[in-house]
């Protein structure tokens, strides 16, 4: 695949997703992951959420702008590695709101807490797994019986 194949794999696994799940890193350097609800839009290399500020999410990425997303579906799954910052810019969070952004901010559009969290993606591993899942079924049953790893799915790593 091309890396113009790849960027396309990526939109589709995100498309056919709704929720990701952000990672980040606490002052105290332990791991934590939330889920949060993706944007739509058409992947350029950064990922947007909304996110209200304060929050412990946005304590973390001011000491550790470190941020991984996770995204599966039945097409596959994606692990996107970037720096995540908090943005504040109305005009993007005019054209990113929605109704489902609506009903975490208790006085809508106009709320203060109201804040983007945006990850400028560097590297993407992804696994594309759009096999039928007869098929993926029938992989996974001749591994057990052969003792071999299931090929269920192409695997790949780049740098966006």
């Amino acid at each position: 695949m091309t890396h113009d194949d790849d960027l396309d794999t990526i939109r589709t696994l995100l498309r056919a997703a709704r929720t990701a799940t952000v990672t980040t890193r606490t002052a105290s350097g332990a791991l934590h992951s939330r889920p949060l609800a993706l944007l739509e839009g058409d992947f350029d290399g950064t990922l947007w959420f909304f996110t209200a500020d304060p929050s412990p999410k946005t304590e973390d990425l001011r000491v550790h702008p470190e941020v991984n997303v996770a995204v599966g579906s039945d097409k596959g799954y994606l692990s996107l590695s970037g720096t995540g910052r908090v943005e504040r810019d109305p005009a993007r969070i005019d054209e990113l709101w929605n109704p489902w952004a609506e009903a975490y901010f208790e006085n809508g559009r106009q709320d203060p807490a109201v804040a983007l969290l945006r990850v400028d993606v560097e590297t993407a591993e992804l696994w594309d797994t759009e096999k039928p899942l007869i098929v993926k079924a029938f992989e996974i049953g001749r591994a057990i019986m052969t003792k071999t790893p299931p090929d269920v799915g192409d695997s790949t790593t780049l740098r966006i």
